[in-house]
């Protein structure tokens, strides 16, 4: 029993790290765009960016129910031990991927790390038919779809901005969409924290259900507000590498087609959101740019950068997958 309660303890600290990481990590992506526009400062777009993160956190639960039951179900993990070094195993192994990404200044997605850390770890303790076979391809579907949805919405809003401002002075059109587009920003980073910081309590009640220490997928209130606190601490780090690829590497980002990329991305995930699914907040902030700069000027989109984002975004999958199942052998071994 004492060891159940210190993995779970561990378990609690790795999924805040998580938290803390997807902050600097992911949060970046939703205020690159106001950033490289000026229509914010960077401290400004932080400190905005932290607390609508926190609000969105603690408002939803959906995605965390989805995500503690969604891919592998804790109710029919036997072993309680077995249960928690499987969310263990998949927590380092996602962190380790974020961390190599940031490094190297990619805007992955921790939500593919996540889900593919959470299903090769309980593949490799306890084989193919751990998965929630019917729920995994609910996630993954809505992983696939949603950035496609994003880039296709914003297309069409560019598409509709530049249609009604046409005939607009374009220093004046440029001046009123940095104002709006601390709107967008705010939303954004709202929207941002209605899906990725519930991953993180998913994980917790996830971990808190396999050692019987809770008996429904109810998300505790102290996981929420722990949770959002996190990943308010980890956006006010800042994440300027991602900014940088996200807000310059990709396309010239003005006013209009940053304001359209908040717009259309933070539509998406409110949708997703809604509809309990977890999406990666990555793939639909940087779809919604490649969406608005094709309806813009498709030569101006920098589509080698935004294939290797892509190519990035197909390996986390299988990556985080092989590797959480190493890790999954190795704790097993160890503890």
């Amino acid at each position: 029993m004492e060891n159940l309660i210190v993995l779970t303890l561990m378990i609690v600290f790795l999924a805040f790290l998580f938290d803390f990481i997807n902050g600097f990590h992911d949060t970046a992506n939703t205020i690159a765009t106001s950033v490289s526009t000026r229509a914010l400062r960077p401290r400004a777009a932080i400190i905005l960016a932290s607390t609508m993160n926190f609000l969105g956190a603690v408002t939803f639960t959906g995605v965390a129910q989805t995500i503690s039951q969604g891919i592998i179900d804790p109710f029919t993990i036997e072993d309680e031990a077995t249960g928690s070094i499987i969310v263990m195993s998949a927590l380092i192994a996602a962190i380790i991927w974020n961390l190599i990404t940031w490094i190297l200044g990619i805007p992955s997605s921790s939500s593919h790390a996540i889900v593919g850390s959470l299903a090769g770890a309980g593949i490799s303790a306890l084989g193919f038919g751990a998965l929630n076979y019917s729920g995994f391809s609910e996630i993954f579907e809505a992983l696939v779809f949603s950035p496609i949805a994003a880039i296709t919405l914003g297309f069409i809003i560019m598409n509709v901005f530049i249609f009604l401002f046409r005939n607009f002075s374009l220093v004046k059109t440029n001046q009123r969409f940095r104002l709006f587009q601390v709107l967008t920003a705010a939303m954004q980073s709202f929207a941002h924290g209605t899906n990725d910081a519930q991953k993180s309590m998913g994980i917790i009640t996830m971990a808190l259900v396999a050692s019987n220490y809770v008996s429904t997928i109810e998300i505790p209130m102290w996981v929420r507000i722990t949770c959002g606190l996190s990943m308010a601490v980890g956006t006010s780090i800042g994440g300027w590498r991602i900014i940088r690829t996200v807000g310059s590497k990709i396309m010239k980002i003005k006013p209009i087609s940053g304001a359209a990329a908040d717009l259309s991305s933070a539509t998406i995930i409110f949708g997703f959101t809604f509809l309990h699914f977890p999406v990666s907040t990555t793939h639909v902030i940087t779809s919604s740019i490649l969406g608005v700069g094709a309806a813009d000027r498709v030569k101006g989109v920098n589509w080698g950068m935004a294939i290797n984002i892509v190519l990035t975004w197909f390996i986390t999958l299988p990556i985080t997958a092989v590797l959480s199942a190493v890790l999954y052998q190795i704790l097993r071994w160890i503890l």
